[in-house]
């Protein structure tokens, strides 16, 4: 028999309880229930500091280098900045050990605050593997990246003539010919406007700036 308005028939695919209708009223449409909103992700990590020159888009990345944590710059020996002369450091080290150390005093300048492009590292022996690294891509954009000055430039240091001064200057006596402190480091102190820090032989060192720093 057909069914009459007072008995509406409930399909049996129908789940779970059904709102009546109220007279002269249509039954409203249930809103869906909003789900949680989605967490927000964690933050990418922070863009670490460009403590190191790189290398071009198309290059490969360049022999890394060790970090190291925030400390204070050890001073074997320093002797007070004038007017016209930087401060002068002396850490000591063994000429194997010189460029650690000299890697090492430019992770702590970069901690503590100063910019990447105020720093020029020279070596006396053997060049650092940045600097061999985009050697092999040709002189001039090797030293394009000098001229900008926004990085630590790592040269050898029978090129300190052509550097720029620079706020901070660090060498590393890693070798070389023995005259090579002779003639790199007063130039070395004449392109650092703040701060020349030399590591290696003390006496060396001294012998070559001529004082006892």
């Amino acid at each position: 028999m057909p069914l009459t308005p007072e008995e509406p028939q409930i399909p049996e695919r129908a789940q779970g309880p059904r709102a009546t209708p109220t007279a002269g009223h249509a039954a409203a449409t249930p809103r869906p229930v909003p789900g949680p909103r989605p967490v927000p992700g964690p933050r990418t990590a922070a863009t670490p500091r460009p403590g190191r020159p790189g290398p071009g888009p198309a290059r490969p990345a360049p022999p890394a280098q060790r970090s190291h944590g925030s400390a204070a710059l050890p001073q074997a020996s320093a002797r007070g900045a004038s007017a016209t002369a930087p401060q002068i450091q002396v850490i000591p080290a063994s000429p194997e050990g010189a460029l650690d150390a000299a890697e090492e005093a430019v992770d702590l300048l970069l901690d503590s605050g100063r910019a990447p492009g105020d720093v020029l590292v020279l070596t006396t022996g053997e060049q650092h593997p940045w600097a061999t690294h985009e050697l092999s891509f040709g002189e001039a954009s090797y030293w394009a990246q000098h001229d900008a000055g926004e990085d630590v430039f790592f040269a050898d240091g029978a090129a300190v003539e052509r550097a720029r001064p620079r706020p901070v200057v660090v060498v590393a006596v890693n070798g070389g010919e023995e005259s090579a402190p002779a003639r790199i480091l007063p130039t070395a102190r004449e392109r650092a406007t703040a701060l020349l820090i030399v590591c290696g032989d003390p006496q060396r060192i001294n012998s070559a700036l001529g004082a006892s720093v």
